[in-house]
């Protein structure tokens, strides 16, 4: 209440009252009651940096993305081959490809994945074209855009794409090849590889994977139910498979298949890598079903997309050294510097070939390829496919090796001035 007139008012209310003003200011300069300035910055509310500025000047992927961009605008004649004139705009192929080419080199195991990390990693916003406020792609998208640009073979016209720039065509060989093969893994469960005669006709055949003449457990369940539901226990001992007389219900183009004596039979496909001996760059590839001849049958398929025009040399391992592919490489000008096979048999192979100095070079560099091999399953995820089927597995592979040539070519660039 205010004082009355002509009276002194209480100095205890006036101690009182400065002595909370006092507190109140202190509290409102830093919310600690100290005296200290508060570090507060008032001159903006919002932020217009944008992700380029984010990004350091020296990170590695700066030197890659001016490759890829160069690469995407030249292939973006075949980019309009793949869309419509008439309707609504998509998402741009050059930003989903690079989105791809992020999975692969940052190991990422899933698209899925990929958009909730690009949703908040700035870095993966720039690379792929996308602004801060971008909003993120749903995860389906690539699922119909990757069969768009697997019709129009781009994985494969993406490698020759950055291959033919002249920065990395002064790098490449030429004169020297190598070229190998590796099994990439199927998405798919071994207890899913069942008879042909069970899966298309048989009325006897069970749930579990068997070919109806494993008799039941105890307590199975009643007739035309699975027993132990859909991942049921299965023994296969006694019972013999192969690719002949089976095959896989989750991915047709699977093959049973393994390394050598000893090893464990997987389903798998076989994927091969043509390397130039320079470098060590993978200049084709190409995926197959995995059979005991898959690997001699793609060296040539992508030896005679090399259309050379003069004698070129071709390294590769024991496995091909075979009479019939070491002829078929001499009628195409090409010399095999093939190792020389001679457990209990006579090599291909002569003293024509391997006198020369060059034999024992090429056999030392050709196993730099398995250096690709080990990026794209450790790194690149393609240990165990993420797809099904021969096309879907084989533009993955192809791109994947098109992003393994990319990580290496800014520092092969820089050496080479």
């Amino acid at each position: 209440m205010p004082a009355a007139r002509g009276r002194r008012p209480s100095r205890l209310r006036k101690k009182s009252s400065s002595k909370r003003s006092m507190v109140i200011h202190c509290w409102c300069m830093n919310g600690r009651g100290s005296m200290r300035g508060a570090d507060v910055r008032t001159e903006s509310l919002f932020s217009y940096v944008s992700c380029e500025a984010r990004v350091p000047a020296d990170h590695p992927l700066r030197a890659i993305r001016a490759i890829v961009d160069e690469a995407l605008e030249a292939l973006s004649p075949e980019f309009d081959k793949l869309y419509s004139r008439h309707g609504r705009p998509s998402i741009p192929p050059e930003k989903l490809l690079r989105a791809l080419l992020l999975q692969a080199f940052f190991t990422i195991r899933s698209e899925r994945q990929l958009m909730e990390q690009m949703d908040y990693n700035l870095m993966f916003r720039w690379f792929a074209g996308l602004s801060m406020d971008a909003p993120i792609w749903d995860v389906t998208v690539f699922t119909k855009n990757r069969e768009r640009l697997q019709e129009g073979d781009i994985a494969a016209k993406f490698l020759a794409a950055v291959l033919s720039q002249p920065r990395v065509t002064a790098l490449l060989s030429e004169d020297h090849f190598s070229v190998d093969g590796t099994l990439i893994e199927a998405w798919a469960s071994i207890k899913g590889f069942k008879p042909k005669a069970d899966r298309a006709d048989s009325p006897d055949k069970d749930d579990d994977g068997g070919s109806g003449s494993v008799p039941p457990a105890s307590g199975a369940a009643p007739e035309g139910k699975p027993a132990g539901g859909r991942n049921a226990e299965r023994d296969f001992h006694g019972e013999k498979r192969s690719n002949r007389t089976h095959a896989s219900t989750s991915d047709p183009d699977a093959r049973l298949y393994k390394k050598g004596r000893g090893a464990a039979a997987r389903l798998c496909h076989m994927g091969h890598f043509l390397m130039e001996n320079r470098h060590g760059l993978i200049v084709d590839t190409e995926l197959t079903l995995a059979t005991g001849t898959a690997e001699r049958e793609a060296a040539l398929s992508m030896l005679r997309r090399r259309n050379a025009r003069h004698r070129i040399t071709v390294a590769a391992d024991k496995a091909y050294d075979v009479a019939g592919f070491v002829a078929d490489l001499r009628s195409i000008k090409v010399t095999p510097h093939v190792a020389q096979n001679t457990t209990n048999r006579r090599s291909a192979i002569d003293g024509r070939t391997t006198r020369h100095a060059g034999y024992a070079l090429s056999q030392r560099i050709r196993k730099r390829i398995e250096e690709g091999f080990g990026w794209i399953k450790t790194c690149g995820g393609l240990s165990k496919t993420r797809h099904r089927g021969t096309e879907r597995v084989g533009w993955s592979f192809t791109l994947t090796a098109a992003a393994c040539n990319l990580i290496r070519l800014p520092k092969l660039i820089e050496i080479k001035g």
